[in-house]
């Protein structure tokens, strides 16, 4: 058997829901750089789930239903409560998800329009999930949801307690959207395979949250925000990165398994930190970020990924660093779910193949003459 360490150049399954061909990537036909300009991410999620973009009355009714469906369960807040403060978030979200299925009664039906509708419910309450531990660890009360904010809005406001700026909303909400799905990722496969078994939704996002909870995949973004505080000013970029090269070591943020000529996604990123450092009055981030995107590309021929500038875009937002992987995941969510539905809807196990290069002709000694 040929084997393809893993699995890169493996086509694995067919899907219309998103494409990368020729460095371009595309949701469900539309291309990344269209829906980051002019959609809002709600349109996006209703994209992915259903194959086209809506219309008023759709969205407006999948609006209504995610800020329905926001608030948690008391139990499950006062579960949260109960967590240590010093846990990472992405080890609370993937609990916290996973005990979302004991509240709810149609958790293990397997049908179109139930599995619709938890794809709305996780949709709506993984943000809620984040800012309620984000806020209870600091000796804070959670911050209910309200209505009528928008998905990014009401993040940023059950974060933070008070309501965001125009320019705040729109640079989340072009954040989520780019990293809504990204075709056959780590997490999503993940996804993929354990719904592939006729698992729950709820345990296939959870599986997905595990994979995604790696530092080589949405683990990145808060990789890169390590660095650039790390590195602390701007004079000791150039030795810092020097120093990284010589090493070879990684350097997070930088190249992409797919993208040969660049991650489109970066680009938006890139603009959205110049324009919050702007906004608050301090460009250090982007400004050190900019430097260190230059220095790499011109002695490594690398470019950023999607990961190394929302570093500086959520830290602008005022968002903690271990918050970066579980705001992947609360955006991500959209993509998964959407590829659960679809590996539902025409399934088949997925059981690859392993060439085994182990022991051979072994025979069993008793354990006295061992």
């Amino acid at each position: 058997m040929s084997i393809a360490k893993g699995l890169e150049g493996v086509v694995a399954l067919e899907s219309k829901i998103s494409s990368i061909v020729d460095g371009v990537l595309t949701y469900c036909g539309y291309d990344i750089d269209d829906l980051a300009t002019n959609a809002e991410f709600e349109e996006v999620v209703f994209l992915l789930w259903n194959g086209r973009l809506p219309n008023q009355t759709e969205l407006d009714e999948l609006k209504a239903a995610l800020d329905e469906h926001a608030s948690l369960p008391d139990v499950l807040i006062e579960q949260i409560r109960s967590y240590p403060k010093d846990a990472h978030p992405m080890a609370i979200l993937r609990t916290a998800v996973s005990s979302l299925a004991m509240f709810d009664p149609n958790a293990d039906k397997n049908d179109p329009e139930i599995d619709y509708m938890k794809a709305i419910k996780l949709t709506a309450k993984i943000p809620t999930i984040i800012t309620t531990y984000a806020r209870l660890r600091k000796g804070l009360e959670p911050v209910a949801p309200e209505a009528g904010l928008g998905f990014a809005g009401n993040f940023l406001y059950m974060l933070n307690g008070e309501k965001p700026t125009e320019v705040a909303k729109r640079a989340f909400d072009k954040a989520l959207i780019l990293h809504a799905d990204h075709e056959l990722n780590a997490s999503t496969f993940t996804a993929r395979v354990t719904a592939g078994t006729l698992a729950d939704m709820y345990s296939s996002v959870t599986a997905a949250i595990g994979a995604l909870k790696g530092p080589l995949h949405g683990g990145a973004n808060e990789a890169v925000m390590k660095m650039l505080e790390e590195i602390g000013t701007y004079d000791r970029i150039a030795q810092y990165i020097q120093d990284k090269l010589e090493n070879k070591e990684k350097i997070m943020g930088f190249g992409h398994r797919v993208y040969k000529n660049g991650d489109p996604r970066a680009k938006h990123l890139k603009e959205m930190s110049r324009q919050l450092g702007e906004q608050v009055g301090d460009t250090t981030w982007f400004d050190m970020s900019n430097t260190i995107e230059h220095i790499v590309t011109q002695q490594k021929g690398l470019k950023p990924n999607v990961d190394f500038y929302s570093a500086s875009v959520y830290t602008y937002l005022g968002i903690d660093r271990d918050l970066f992987t579980p705001i992947f995941a609360m955006s991500r969510i959209s993509g998964w779910t959407a590829h659960i539905m679809e590996q539902y809807s025409n399934n088949r196990l997925i059981r690859p193949r392993a060439n085994y290069i182990g022991l051979t002709n072994q025979s069993y000694v008793p354990i006295d003459q061992r």
